[in-house]
């Protein structure tokens, strides 16, 4: 089994690495892929070192399956290539999510519909991943109208550079800026550029993708997503307006036999999911799983995932192993 890991020195490509491992995934041989700069440097998996190799190198060496994680623009020119070439694509970017012709898996909810002709397969939005690992059991429990998601989004989505931001502003050094302000001791309520209905593409990934995951584009959803100066996960409140009324214990019965999913729920004990305990996690965290007492048949949680790993490797990697699993490649 040959992989070729496209964005290896990057900050989702370096924990796409430590998934491979930490899950034991059948690697035969690594093929490491980053930009011109990149090319010659070594990095480190499972004990050996590996040299990073360019695009074209990496085409012509034919992997079986190319995790990409380096950027839409490397996505749109280089994964049809490795297609092309017998490879299957598991593409990060947004650049072929919203493609009619490309699957948009998490893999607990529609890994069923992959098939071998998927060259090309796209892994949602961190924030989506996250939320519809928690929808879709409800979705198919009581059926969902409308949901209300406001993100609260670690600065590691942006990337090394934003970490870098905000470690410079800890320590009152002036550096270069990944966002249009200062992000210590503050909440930018812009994630990605805006588009021309004034959300942002963030928030536009959060509701086009959650229609495309569910198959159901009859669920109405807004998004207001927020970046804060946290490292280790997003956060965020969900209100989830369903057809049929529920019960809150059997809901909560019904997220406690989702695989992937962890329910901290205990107002006692002031239990509840916190990206500082989700940080090196796989798992989806929900909680403060409340009726909302304004309008029938809705309910509030609150949803918390490492966005590098459920939310872009874990998931780029579990889509590679049910690949793997059922002889798709």
């Amino acid at each position: 089994m040959k992989i070729a890991v496209v964005g290896a020195t990057g900050m989702v490509g370096e924990v796409m690495l430590q998934v491979l491992a930490e899950r034991n995934f059948p690697v035969t041989e690594l093929i490491p892929v980053a930009s011109e700069k990149s090319v010659g440097k070594e990095i480190e998996f499972k004990g050996k070192k590996y040299k990073v190799v360019g695009l074209q190198t990496a085409v012509d060496m034919k992997a079986d399956i190319a995790l990409f994680s380096a950027g839409g623009q490397t996505s749109l020119d280089w994964a049809p290539k490795f297609a092309a070439a017998g490879t299957t694509v598991i593409d990060n970017s947004s650049a072929w999510r919203m493609d009619p012709t490309k699957k948009l898996i998490v893999p607990e909810i529609n890994a069923h519909e992959l098939t071998t002709a998927d060259k090309i397969i796209a892994n949602p939005n961190c924030s989506t991943i996250q939320m519809v690992m928690v929808l879709a059991p409800l979705h198919q429990k009581y059926n969902i109208k409308r949901v209300v998601v406001s993100t609260y989004q670690s600065i590691t989505g942006t990337g090394v550079k934003a970490v870098q931001q905000l470690e410079n502003e800890y320590a009152g050094v002036q550096g270069e800026m990944a966002y249009k302000y200062q992000i210590h001791r503050n909440a930018i309520p812009q994630c990605d550029v805006f588009e021309d209905n004034d959300y942002t593409k963030e928030e536009m990934k959060l509701v086009r993708e959650t229609k495309k995951i569910m198959s159901d584009d009859s669920i109405a959803v807004t998004a207001t997503a927020v970046r804060i100066p946290v490292v280790g996960g997003h956060s965020e409140t969900v209100n989830i307006e369903f057809t049929n009324d529920f019960d809150v214990t059997e809901l909560r019965k019904i997220l406690h036999h989702t695989n992937g999913v962890t329910v901290q729920d205990n107002t006692d004990t002031y239990t509840y999911p916190m990206p500082l305990y989700a940080e090196g996690k796989d798992d989806v965290f929900v909680g403060r799983i409340r009726r909302d007492e304004s309008q029938p048949n809705t309910v509030n949680m609150w949803i918390v995932a490492d966005n590098l790993r459920k939310g872009a490797a874990t998931n780029t990697i579990q889509i590679a192993e049910y690949l793997v699993a059922n002889k798709l490649v």
